[in-house]
């Protein structure tokens, strides 16, 4: 059984959120809190599996909650709750340690499955989300303006592994960017390690928000 904390400063969404997710019998909700604060001391009390956080909370936001959860129980994966507008705060959370996100109104049965995904070690990055968060990143420059400072090591990568640097910044798992570059999925894997390793990056979630970060899509 996953243990799972929901953080959420709205008791509405918060209980709503804890009652559905405690009918599933793969999950156990062992705490819910109110802010970034709490969340990190039921955390490092608890320790549960996975957190889902929302990334926007007076006091101690989202944000930092899973900076501090990052650094004092490291095993514990945090999934943002969000919205579109959030964009940029998604990828600051990426950063500091998060697994990934999902919109607060998506199904209990995504929300299950994007548990399972991070419990099992994970990227949650919806596709369908994704390219539209892409379009509200550009809408505020924050991709353009960093753009200019892209490293210099973009440019040892092949021709295919910036094309699945692009896929992975979308979302995308191994097996949907084989389908789509029309590859196998072992010759995904390796482009994978050796662009990881070309950029200097530590994992899929660093390289994922790299190509967003810096415009992938636009060089391919």
């Amino acid at each position: 059984m996953i243990r799972v904390m929901i953080v959420d400063d709205q008791p509405l969404i918060r209980d709503g959120l804890a009652m559905l997710l405690n009918l599933r019998p793969e999950i156990e909700i062992v705490a819910v809190a109110e802010d970034g604060a709490d969340a990190v001391a039921k955390a490092v009390e608890l320790q549960p599996d996975i957190v889902l956080m929302d990334i926007r909370m007076p006091g101690v936001n989202g944000v930092e909650g899973t900076s501090r959860i990052q650094q004092c129980v490291p095993a514990v994966k945090v999934i943002m709750l969000t919205t579109f507008k959030d964009s940029e705060l998604i990828f600051e959370a990426l950063e500091k340690g998060a697994s990934g996100y999902l919109l607060k109104d998506m199904p209990t049965d995504t929300i299950v499955q994007a548990i399972l995904t991070a419990h099992a070690g994970g990227l949650v990055l919806p596709p369908e989300m994704t390219g539209q968060i892409l379009v509200e990143l550009r809408k505020t420059k924050v991709i353009e303006a960093e753009k200019k400072d892209v490293p210099y090591t973009l440019f040892e990568l092949t021709e295919r592994e910036i094309e699945v640097l692009k896929e992975i910044g979308y979302g995308l798992n191994n097996r949907e960017i084989a389908e789509k570059l029309y590859i196998t999925e072992g010759t995904v894997k390796n482009h994978v390690s050796s662009l990881i390793h070309k950029l200097a990056l530590r994992d899929r979630t660093q390289a994922a928000i790299f190509a967003v970060r810096h415009g992938i899509s636009e060089y391919v």
